[in-house]
């Protein structure tokens, strides 16, 4: 009975970080332009998703909400931007102490990105790049800043 409560505290010290490391990216943050609030989030598989939880002009000049209309699927040209899934299926890499194999998505284009995200200074400052053709040099960095909570 001893040795199963030590290996299980053994197992509780030393796989308990790894989680709260990964966990670090989950909050509100929000995007370089300061116009957009992301929730980022850990779902029942695992991964992490984000989704726009704010916009500074969450309508269209005729007060209509805006949609992603830049979507190449006409079908999905119609959905609200408001709650709209951008950060999608990012698994973290503990080795490089980073968020890989994920897509991103930019409804300003209506084109979806390979990504990767990870913390250069803090954990308050998060940087996200996009690539192309699985070469990561060829892609757009931004930094995203955390904050307390959702907007109004």
């Amino acid at each position: 009975m001893k040795k199963i409560s030590l290996l299980l505290s053994f197992a509780l010290f030393t796989i308990a970080p790894l989680f709260s490391q990964a966990d670090q990216a989950i909050g509100i943050w929000l995007t370089s332009e300061g116009t957009t609030q992301i929730r980022i989030f850990k779902a029942t598989d695992g991964k992490y998703y984000g989704k726009i939880v704010w916009l500074d002009e969450p309508n269209e000049k005729d007060g209509n909400p805006k949609i992603d209309d830049k979507n190449p699927d006409v079908k999905l040209q119609s959905r609200p931007l408001m709650n709209l899934l951008i950060l999608r299926g990012f698994s973290y890499d503990e080795g490089n102490e980073q968020w890989n194999n994920g897509t991103i998505y930019d409804p300003k284009n209506g084109k979806t990105y390979d990504c990767y995200m990870w913390f250069e200074d803090d954990i308050n400052t998060l940087q996200i790049k996009g690539y192309v053709l699985g070469i990561k040099f060829l892609g757009r960095e931004t930094t995203w800043k955390r904050e307390d909570k959702i907007r109004e």
